[in-house]
């Protein structure tokens, strides 16, 4: 099995991305561990804070934040991070040509229950216009991102990544702690009988969407004629990554619970390093009207309906939504 660094060269990319890569997974490997001592390190369990999303903070949400920070701030070739944790992005190295997004604990609510969960990142180059300390580095579209992965922490550690060619996986060797290439290039199947939604909003959705899934529950008496299985793991990392080895759709649909909140998933550093992934891989990424790598951000902490996965599937969605605007 091939290690990540020559798989990366053999991928043409540059030393300087290669470093900020192996710079980020070694905080992986960390927080990898940290996850699996969390009851006995005593890191289990809520704070008594909440982040910049309103959420209350898990404290390994708040490890595997700093674990991240503090490695990539010192990283020479970052410029500045921004974190799904943190109110605004942070300057780092003068000069230096990547700037670094992260959610560093996806599935924050599985992780008392020893449930799937893991980091995703993204990668861009640092634009010369605008300050280091300045949001706008981060508000580039997702065709833009030169390096997009994220680290599932399961039975075993995975990681799937892209620098702009296929979609690879690999698998962290603890006997001499290094990412092994696994699978070489993930495809996903054109189409699916499975899906991945929160069926606890359904209420919340609008009709089309109502209409999609209504169908996909009637199986083969209803309209699709086929029997859907679905699946929900209330992580993205986990639910996207069966997805990729698998096939589906996974959803995460605009609601009406919160004029405000529309959505659910950030676009910077949840929904745009995952559409990378999936297209790269084959699939299809959109939100309910656009592909989610065309979007032009306009807030760090943007929101966006998320609809990812199987091509046929992903344009079956789009259709019901398409008939009932």
């Amino acid at each position: 099995m091939q290690r990540l660094t020559p798989t990366l060269r053999h991928d043409g990319v540059g030393i300087e991305l290669i470093a900020l890569i192996r710079t980020i997974l070694a905080a992986t490997k960390e927080i990898s561990f940290r996850v699996s001592q969390a009851e006995l390190a005593g890191i289990l369990g809520s704070t008594l804070d909440e982040n910049i999303q309103g959420e209350t903070q898990k404290k390994l949400d708040v490890v595997t934040n700093q674990l991240l920070k503090d490695m990539l701030l010192e990283c020479e070739f970052v410029r500045a991070i921004a974190s799904e944790e943190e109110p605004n992005s942070i300057a780092a190295t003068p000069n230096a040509p990547f700037v670094v997004a992260f959610d560093p604990l996806d599935g924050s609510s599985n992780i008392d229950i020893n449930g799937a969960i893991g980091t995703i990142f993204t990668i861009y180059q640092a634009r010369g216009d605008v300050s280091d300390s300045d949001p706008k580095q981060f508000l580039q579209g997702g065709r833009k991102q030169v390096c997009a992965g994220y680290v599932l922490y399961g039975a075993s550690t995975k990681l799937v990544m892209t620098t702009g060619g296929p979609t690879r996986g690999y698998t962290l060797d603890r006997t001499h702690g290094g990412y092994l290439l696994t699978t070489a290039e993930f495809a996903v199947p054109s189409s699916t009988q499975m899906f991945a939604i929160n069926m606890a909003n359904q209420r919340f959705w609008q009709a089309g969407f109502k209409a999609y899934v209504d169908d996909l529950l009637a199986g083969e008496t209803g309209k699709r004629g086929k029997r859907f299985n679905m699946r929900w793991n209330a992580a993205m990392v986990a639910d996207v990554h069966r997805t990729l080895e698998q096939g589906g759709l996974f959803a995460y649909p605009s609601d009406n619970r919160d004029k405000e909140k529309r959505a659910k998933l950030r676009l910077l550093y949840e929904a745009n390093p995952m559409a990378m992934l999936i297209e790269h891989a084959g699939g299809k990424a959109y939100t309910e009207q656009t592909a989610i790598l065309d979007i032009e951000p306009t807030d760090l902490h943007q929101r966006v309906a998320v609809i990812l996965g199987s091509q046929d599937e992903v344009e079956t969605c789009l259709s019901y939504l398409a008939d009932n605007q």
